[in-house]
């Protein structure tokens, strides 16, 4: 007589991903007006807590012990992170639309400048820099950072990319390092802009050349967190 066979047959519960929303659009024209550039801090931080907002990329699904190639959770973390780079990246596609539209209202060859235009111009490169100059925080995010938020959309940039990351990771020190050099780029932009007479044409080329310096270090620090996100 032959022996009964008995099959095992596991189930695996089935996990529905919420469509991610669409990324920011970002394009490769000057962008609108001042009053429309501002990407506020806390419009970021959403965008870099898009993990928290699904519970099923926080907690993958069980795997069996009897699956084959199947990967691990960390593993299935880093392609979802690899899918939400759009969201990631973000933050610093605003931030570079509005130095470059700074940068072109300064060399559009327009022979006179006011006030006003160094008042346009200091309110973009103050939301380009995304609350990680110090001297430049208003009250209520100074009053954050005080009680230990983290308020420089930067910094959480690189909390976020490098989450899956060892502290000593070369990458992840990369990032951090090049991030160091964005601040004092941002802070050096900061303090030409604040002292600069936008009438003088002396003036205003310092301040596009600062802008070419931020510019450039803000390139290389997006470099730096898809090396992290590994895109």
């Amino acid at each position: 007589m032959t022996p009964p066979i008995i099959t095992l047959i596991q189930s695996t519960p089935s996990t529905t991903f919420p469509a991610l929303s669409p990324p920011l659009h970002t394009a490769t024209s000057p962008p609108p007006p001042v009053q429309q550039l501002h990407l506020r801090r806390r419009d970021a931080v959403v965008l870099l807590s898009i993990f928290s907002l699904f519970p099923s990329i926080n907690h993958p699904p069980n795997a069996s012990a009897l699956s084959f190639g199947i990967s691990g959770p960390k593993d299935w973390l880093r392609e979802q992170k690899k899918k939400a780079s759009k969201f990631v990246l973000a933050p610093i596609d605003a931030s570079r639309n509005s130095l470059q539209f700074a940068y072109s209202s300064l060399t559009n060859g327009k022979l006179e400048y006011t006030a006003k235009d160094l008042e346009d111009v200091q309110k973009l490169l103050k939301s380009a820099a995304r609350d990680c100059i110090i001297e430049d925080r208003d009250s209520l995010v100074t009053f954050q950072a005080n009680t230990g938020v983290e308020v420089c959309t930067f910094k959480l940039v690189v909390n976020n990319a490098a989450s899956l990351l060892d502290d000593k990771d070369p990458v992840k020190l990369e990032a951090e390092a090049k991030l160091s050099n964005l601040v004092r780029s941002f802070t050096s932009l900061s303090g030409v802009a604040n002292a600069a007479d936008i009438q003088l044409a002396s003036n205003r080329q310092k301040m596009a050349d600062a802008l070419m310096d931020t510019i450039s270090s803000l390139n290389s620090f997006e470099q730096g967190i898809k090396d992290c996100l590994e895109i």
